[in-house]
């Protein structure tokens, strides 16, 4: 309980000026409509009024909440508005990004400590790579994909993700696989370890720390990617193609919905990164 009082202070802070906040905003339109009417509102009138507009600026918690709700238990998961299935969608996206980021960002950071031409050449680009705004960046990877024949919203999607996903990857790596020291790297040597057993017996194992952590970086980096991905593609399935369509037809609640189901998979995905990682800590005997 301890524990939990900071986190729950803090989210009670947050609903608090949430709620001030969506008073604020949403009073616009009341105090509005009292002017056009030729009445006037007291704030004590006007307060209820900006908690359960059809179309507010800022929907307050319980809005939201209830829209959310609705989403993802008032829909058949089959329905292209059940925000279940469009969390599956992006899901996928997800996951295929990730996957090729893992990828990436491991193949890229052995060949960066195994040879120092990688390192003076590749890293600094790799470095540069993440300044690019992936907003910008998006479109061209799109068209790129479309020009060299590639169907699909998938393919670009997982891209752009990857992209957004190797970098966390790649830097840990490097990282984790520099961090034995000279004594024991010597120590191998006097065995008469070679490279690759220095790699598989020292290296990786040094590593692996480094690397789930990175992950829980990287996943989030990933759905992120996915969801600007489903941006400019017109894709009209993913919780990216849900806040595209709540804002162009101007339902803010289907927008903060979509952002809040995406905020809830990401923490499902970091957890499951998490019970990843106990496993493969308890198959490594690494204790706590």
């Amino acid at each position: 309980m301890s524990r939990a009082l900071p986190v729950l202070s803090v989210l009670l802070g947050i609903v608090v000026i949430w709620y001030l906040a969506s008073i604020w905003m949403n009073s616009t339109w009341v105090y509005d409509q009292a002017e056009r009417a030729g009445t006037t509102i007291s704030f004590a009138e006007m307060v209820p009024q900006t908690m359960d507009q059809e179309r507010p600026l800022l929907p307050p918690p319980h809005q939201v909440g209830a829209e959310l709700w609705k989403g993802l238990f008032g829909q058949a998961i089959t329905s292209k508005r059940s925000l279940v299935y469009h969390a599956y969608v992006t899901f996928k996206g997800t996951m295929m990004g990730f996957g090729l980021g893992i990828i990436a960002g491991v193949l890229l950071a052995m060949a960066i400590v195994r040879f120092r031409v990688m390192d003076m050449s590749v890293m600094p680009w790799a470095i540069i790579s993440q300044t690019v705004p992936i907003v910008a960046l998006a479109p061209m990877i799109i068209t790129v994909s479309s020009q060299m024949g590639i169907q699909g919203r998938d393919i670009p999607k997982a891209i752009i993700a990857a992209y957004l996903s190797f970098f966390p990857v790649l830097v840990s790596m490097v990282k984790g696989l520099r961090s034995p020291d000279q004594m024991q790297l010597d120590l191998l040597k006097t065995y008469g370890a070679g490279q690759g057993a220095t790699f598989l017996k020292l290296r990786l194992p040094a590593s692996m720390p480094y690397f789930f952590a990175s992950l829980k970086v990287a996943i989030a980096a990933s759905l992120v990617g996915t969801i600007v991905g489903e941006l400019p593609t017109g894709a009209i399935e993913g919780l990216g193609a849900r806040m595209l369509i709540g804002s162009q037809f101007g339902d803010p609640l289907i927008m903060w919905a979509s952002l809040f189901a995406a905020a809830i998979l990401a923490g499902l995905l970091i957890v499951a990164v998490g019970f990843v990682e106990r496993f493969a800590r308890r198959r490594m005997g690494v204790v706590g």
